[in-house]
């Protein structure tokens, strides 16, 4: 037999004896006109789960179960399952924030700044999504540019990707979400730093003509002998895609490769461009511009279950609902 003891809350105890048998065993408590109260202190009480199919056969009025193809708590009205709506309460999503990517030069363009975490949200807020733009290649000054930030923001604390560091040419490459690779001539030049918790710095270039690899989730490369250093590789999400590869640098002995997730390889000329929607570096040049561009960055909202939220391009996968942002815009939770 299986028993169940209903405690008083100061003296005096019940115990109901269950037949401890394979099936349904129902336990019934007449309270037409009194209330029963459940008191488990700080804890919880676990209802019965399990997805759509699983649902009773033959449901009575009032059943109440937690649907876990939907993640949504349900009741049943008589006639069909309802969801016990939950539409007030704030609710927690996955993000993916990730910066344009810096312009190559010499070294490779630094991939643009990586956050990825959770923040909850309030339903029926408005959320502004600003989705950087990837550093172009040459400005008037002959050189290039830091790609442009990405970021969540409303009633929570901003969230805020910075842009990918350019590279040098005969310089050093600048900070940024991560550093572009430094350039060549001279001593050689060192890469840019990134940005703790975003990124990481880019490789150093050297005197003989050779520019180092842009920085990432890894640290561009420095360069191997007269060969460009590679650049940094990026960071895989949960979605299962890179982002944020740093861009290769450019040398009189060989060239560079772009980092996994989007970022550029370098050439002798007209370099190749950090991929867009990815924050990727743009591969550096050895002799005649354009060295690549930035690829700009991407904002992406997820959480478990149907759609909640609207904005961006929604799709679902894997029990998830996304919400895909490649240019600016709002979610509305």
């Amino acid at each position: 037999m299986a028993s169940i003891n209903l405690k008083g809350s100061t003296s005096g105890e019940i115990t109901i004896s269950a037949p401890a048998v394979a099936g349904t065993n129902t336990l019934t408590i007449p309270a037409s006109t009194g209330t029963m109260i459940i008191n488990d202190g700080t804890g919880s009480i676990e209802v019965p789960a399990g997805t759509t199919a699983q649902r009773p056969v033959s449901p009575a009025q009032g059943d109440l179960r937690y649907n876990t193809t939907e993640s949504e708590l349900e009741i049943y009205n008589g006639t069909e399952w309802k969801v016990v709506s939950t539409a007030g309460f704030p609710y927690s999503v996955e993000y993916l924030v990730v910066a344009g990517g810096g312009s190559g030069d010499g070294g490779g363009g630094g991939a643009g700044g990586y956050l990825a975490s959770t923040v909850s949200l309030s339903p029926t807020s408005s959320y502004t999504i600003t989705v950087g733009a990837g550093g172009a290649n040459i400005n008037a000054n002959n050189q290039g540019n830091n790609g442009s930030n990405s970021s969540i923001s409303g009633n929570i604390s901003t969230i805020t990707a910075i842009g990918g560091g350019r590279a040098g040419y005969s310089a050093a490459g600048i900070s940024g979400g991560s550093g572009g690779g430094g350039g060549f001539g001279g001593a050689g030049y060192s890469g840019g730093a990134g940005t703790a918790g975003q990124g990481n710095a880019g490789g150093a270039g050297n005197a003989s003509g050779t520019g180092g690899g842009g920085g990432a989730s890894a640290n561009g490369a420095n360069v191997s002998g007269n060969v460009g250093g590679n650049g940094g590789a990026g960071t895989q999400w949960s979605n299962g895609t890179y982002y944020a590869g740093g861009g290769g640098g450019a040398g009189n002995g060989g060239f560079g490769s772009g980092g996994v997730g989007g970022g550029g390889n370098a050439a002798t000329s007209s370099a190749t461009s950090g991929n867009a929607n990815s924050g990727g570096g743009g591969g550096g040049i050895y002799s005649a511009y354009p060295a690549g561009n930035g690829g700009s960055g991407i904002v992406i909202i997820r959480y478990s279950g149907s759609q909640r939220g609207t904005g961006g391009t929604v799709t679902s996968s894997g029990g998830y609902t996304y919400h895909t942002f490649t240019s600016s815009g709002t979610y509305t939770a």
